[in-house]
């Protein structure tokens, strides 16, 4: 028997880890943890997949996971990069899509799985009036996991998490 904490209670302290660029969704909200393995050393492994390959925030989450962990009574923080499979917003968890749209990002609206390659998502609600009728802006909005949408019926501009 070891005074390490549990594998069970990592997983709770990740809920306390933020996404930098989305500072409301935690690393569980995102879906990016793949795995988390402790050792009878008093080492602990947290596997994650990136929102995409190139993702500029993935060494800040992984300082982040090993900072949260470091004060928690482990010898040994690693954080492994798993690539396949691919992550998909399908992982993203319900609490995180409902936050995002209190935050005032439009969440995924389907299933990446049951999207055509290139479909646009149909009906990106406006997350601040709720109406369904919005524009696509831009592709692109301030990070690549998001593009830009307008509302046509309160004229206010708004994110969408892209579906992928």
């Amino acid at each position: 028997m070891n005074d390490y904490p549990s594998e069970a209670s990592v997983w709770t302290w990740l809920e306390q880890v933020r996404d930098p660029e989305v500072p409301v969704l935690s690393v569980r909200d995102l879906g990016i943890i793949r795995s988390v393995t402790s050792d009878a050393d008093g080492s602990v492994t947290i596997t994650i997949t990136p929102t995409y390959s190139g993702c500029p925030a993935m060494d800040v989450i992984g300082q982040n996971i090993k900072m949260a962990l470091a004060g928690r009574g482990f010898k040994e923080v690693r954080v492994a990069l798993q690539l396949s499979p691919a992550w998909t917003t399908d992982w993203m968890s319900e609490s995180g899509k409902q936050k995002l749209l209190e935050y005032g990002i439009a969440p995924p609206q389907r299933l990446a799985r049951t999207l055509a390659l290139f479909e646009e998502e149909p009906n990106v609600p406006c997350p601040r009036c709720q109406s369904d009728n919005t524009r696509l802006v831009s592709q692109h909005g301030a990070t690549a996991c998001k593009a830009l949408y307008q509302c046509n019926t309160c004229h206010e501009p708004f994110e969408h998490f892209k579906c992928h």
